[in-house]
């Protein structure tokens, strides 16, 4: 009897259309430029902590765009962060990262990347190459994104990558909390 329910599982799965992204190996049919929205996204991050529970939160407000190349390699992503909008779940947490010692967001209004380059590493994944921009400072920054999903009118990824506090001077509470902040964002699109 199991084995009657996997066989139909996989009949009925194989039967499925399959999404024209999942099938594409190169993103000329998504060529165009779009707009990041908050609606559909979300910009994670979390530090972690020798002494237990570390800090996760998100970001709330952003904006950015990305540009598909026919050519990937001439593809581009550029997005704004405003920490301002930071959010952990504890008001105690959200107003130390928005002081002076971390964003200081007083002073501070935006963190922004800007790529420099795209390397495709697999079928629906690439590497993203370029600056990161935090109080004042630049510094090179790679983050990897998965192709989740296209239609001709949106395009989403998730993007992951980990990014290091001391070299933007926001590194209070090192050893405690890790020096490194790992990224887990999903960024949906609108064509423009």
């Amino acid at each position: 009897m199991p084995f009657k329910n996997v066989t139909l599982a996989a009949i009925l799965l194989v039967s499925q259309p399959i999404p024209s992204w999942a099938a594409a190996t190169d993103l000329k049919d998504a060529a165009g430029n779009y707009a990041i929205m908050t609606a559909g996204s979300s910009l994670a991050f979390a530090v972690d902590s020798i002494a237990g529970k570390g800090i996760s939160g998100k970001f709330v407000q952003y904006d950015g765009s990305i540009v598909i190349d026919g050519d990937l390699g001439r593809s581009s992503v550029r997005i704004t962060i405003f920490p301002a909008s930071v959010e952990t779940g504890q008001d105690r947490v959200d107003a130390f990262l928005k002081s002076n010692a971390v964003f200081d967001v007083a002073n501070e209004h935006a963190i922004s990347f800007r790529s420099t380059g795209v390397r495709r590493t697999g079928e629906s994944s690439a590497i993203i190459i370029g600056v990161l921009t935090a109080r004042g400072r630049s510094r090179p920054a790679t983050f990897q994104a998965s192709l989740e999903g296209m239609d001709r009118n949106w395009i989403s990824f998730h993007v992951t990558g980990k990014v290091l506090r001391s070299p933007y001077g926001m590194d209070a509470g090192t050893p405690i909390y890790s020096n490194v902040v790992q990224f887990d964002m999903r960024l949906r699109a609108r064509r423009k």
